[in-house]
């Protein structure tokens, strides 16, 4: 019997498992190779495509906004270059960290941290949001010396808006801002988000945010060859973006610089619209404000600033702000009265100082202690008889004067290309009873009839209905902007409009209202002071308007009342009377009357305007106390 040689066997299982190693390792390699094959010949060209999208990256670029232009070519709005230091917090992992090293090579104050973490707050973080802008030559050179110790940091070339004129017109053209959430959201749905790539400014207010569409442009892109830190080495191929288009307004910057001056320390708002077009030659808010300071985001003190000054800088009194019209609406209560057959040229009434209905006690007080003595129609426009106009509203009633009045644009946004604008109130019965849930009286339609009560109405509703008027009762709706220019061709589109509508109206009725208004610039009306010496013929109507409601047995003192609380002063007028070029309402708050205050700034807009007069200086404004 053979015996097991153990040598014999340990070679054995050696060489078993050398085969096992052996086939494990082909296998593996074998594996490998598959693999190799499969990634390097099947998966090619998926792999390659990828390659290149890490080393190539479609970059949206943003297009140049349009100019903002007046009827002369002056620039209100426009673009400058200037390089900004930004930080993609995708590719930067400790960013207060960078920040603090990055203060160490370019000028980084606690405002730029602010600003940046409120930036970095609205965007979410999404892509790059700068830390500084405007950077100068020497810190661009210091950053690009130590450019390498700070991933995700970039200099980048920017257009910013400016605003060369600053205060002047900032209610109309409005500012940009950055693009925030709620604009974010506004984009998805209205699905222009894609048009934005690369943008990161939008119109906030005013003409900027009305013509958005026109002024933002078209994106465009290129593909960009980028290294391993996502920084871009060169450019391979450009689709480039279509800038913007220019507005062209009507506006008459000499004029807009001449009518804000005017106002001086006072408050209020004035529209000139030319009545042919419906063209806006002035649009005054003032006090306004710099859009410069919005632009990159306004900081906290300039805003506290603004936001809580009582003057309400920020507030556009020419489109948002309501007030009681006052007797500037008489002309057309004049015309309602015609119109109904309620009165005639020739009827007259003795005014005594003031009305009364039969079996009510109360007194409506005229303006005037001891009335008007004899007035007709006439008169009670050029003297602004209130008791004349106390019966004729109760007359022709409200619903009469609701009827008539709304055709004038009363009671209804008047169209212009403005966002924010507010309608007033143009009372009647079916409006007390609807907002109120009260019945109207008689004694709310006397108010009304003097422009007081329930009675609102913003300065461009005052503007657009003298201007109706002095139209012969054609309405034309208010626009800012005349053309809309392209800039690669330069050809211009204008912006125009048929007449919104024409009024049903005697021409004879309206031929004396308007003469009644040039009586009010002469000797005997209460505004012959503004109308005197006067180079053209000048029709126009003032007004004043309670703030605070008097007790019928006291008499209004200005002096003892505080300046906030004193009477509105409002003016409506148009010239030349026999061919009018140019209309405007107006409201000095707190003025006191309408011939102290409103009517002497009218009288300098229209010289500006007609004879191209510019005052060195303006003169000291004084409210008349008892005086329309």
């Amino acid at each position: 019997m053979a015996q097991w040689n153990p040598p014999q066997r340990e070679r054995l299982r050696f060489q078993i498992r050398l085969t096992i190693s052996a086939l494990a390792v082909l296998c593996g390699f074998g594996a490998l190779l598959a693999r190799f094959v499969y990634l390097q010949v099947v998966q090619h060209e998926y792999y390659m495509t990828r390659a290149e999208d890490n080393r190539i990256a479609l970059v949206p670029v943003a297009p140049a906004r349009g100019l903002i232009l007046d009827r002369n070519g002056v620039v209100l709005a426009r673009n400058y270059s200037a390089y900004t230091l930004e930080i993609n917090s995708k590719k930067t992992t400790d960013i207060e960290d960078t920040i603090t090293r990055l203060a160490k090579v370019v000028r980084v104050d606690s405002r730029d941290r602010r600003q940046f973490k409120r930036l970095m707050d609205e965007t979410r973080g999404a892509g790059s949001v700068p830390i500084r802008t405007r950077l100068s030559d020497e810190e661009m050179a210091r950053f690009a010396a130590n450019r390498y110790q700070f991933p995700g940091v970039e200099i980048r070339a920017r257009l910013f808006r400016e605003y060369p004129l600053q205060t002047l017109a900032s209610h109309a053209i409005g500012y940009i801002g950055r693009i925030s959430g709620r604009d974010i959201k506004h984009l998805e749905e209205s699905d222009q988000l894609e048009s934005y790539r690369g943008t990161d400014y939008i119109g906030k207010t005013g003409l900027e945010a009305s013509y958005e569409h026109e002024l933002h442009g078209t994106t465009g892109s290129a593909q960009v060859e980028i290294d391993a830190n996502g920084r871009s080495i060169r450019t391979l191929s450009s689709t480039p973006p279509v800038p913007g288009s220019n507005i062209e307004l009507s506006l008459d910057t000499r004029l807009q610089a001449v009518a804000e001056r005017a106002f001086g320390n006072y408050r209020g708002a004035l529209v000139a619209i030319e009545p042919s077009t419906g063209g806006v030659l002035a649009f005054v808010s003032h006090p306004g404000f710099d859009p410069n300071l919005f632009v990159e985001g306004i900081d906290p003190q300039h805003w506290d600033a603004l936001n809580n000054s009582p003057d309400r800088p920020l507030t556009n009194r020419a489109l948002a702000g309501t007030y009681p019209p006052g007797s500037t609406v008489k002309p057309f209560m004049a015309l309602v009265a015609l119109q109904t057959g309620k009165r005639t040229p020739e009827y007259a009434i003795d005014d005594p100082g003031y009305f009364t209905l039969p079996g009510v006690t109360h007194r409506w007080r005229d303006w005037k202690v001891g009335g008007h003595g004899r007035v007709d129609l006439q008169r009670s426009i050029v003297q602004s008889c209130d008791t004349y106009y106390y019966g004729v509203g109760n007359d022709v009633g409200i619903d009469a004067i609701h009827g008539l009045l709304s055709q004038f644009g009363f009671g209804a946004k008047t169209g212009i290309d403005l966002e924010g604008e507010r309608v007033g109130v143009l009372p009647s019965q079916n409006w007390k009873r609807e907002h109120l849930h009260q019945k109207w009286f008689s004694g709310d339609t006397i108010s009304v009839a003097i422009g007081q009560g329930y009675f609102t109405a913003t300065p461009i509703q005052l503007a657009l209905a003298v201007a109706t008027l002095a139209n012969n009762g054609v309405m034309f709706q208010p626009h800012l902007a005349r053309f809309i220019q392209d800039p690669r061709t330069g050809e211009r589109h204008a912006v125009a409009s048929d007449p919104l509508r024409s009024i049903s109206l005697d021409q004879r009725w309206m031929d004396l209202v308007k003469q009644a208004m040039v009586d009010v610039m002469r000797p005997g009306g209460t505004a012959a002071a503004a109308g005197l010496n006067s180079a053209y013929s000048f029709a126009g109507k003032t007004g004043t308007a309670q703030v605070i409601a008097i007790k019928q047995n006291e008499r209004y003192d200005a002096q003892r009342i505080n300046e906030r609380y004193r009477d509105h002063a409002l003016f409506v007028a148009f010239a030349p009377a026999e061919n009018p070029r140019i209309a405007l309402g107006m409201l000095v708050e707190n003025g006191g009357s309408g011939s102290g205050t409103a009517a002497p700034i009218a009288r300098i807009v229209l010289d500006s305007y007609l004879l191209g007069k510019i005052p060195e200086s303006m003169p000291e404004l004084q409210p008349t106390e008892g005086v329309e």
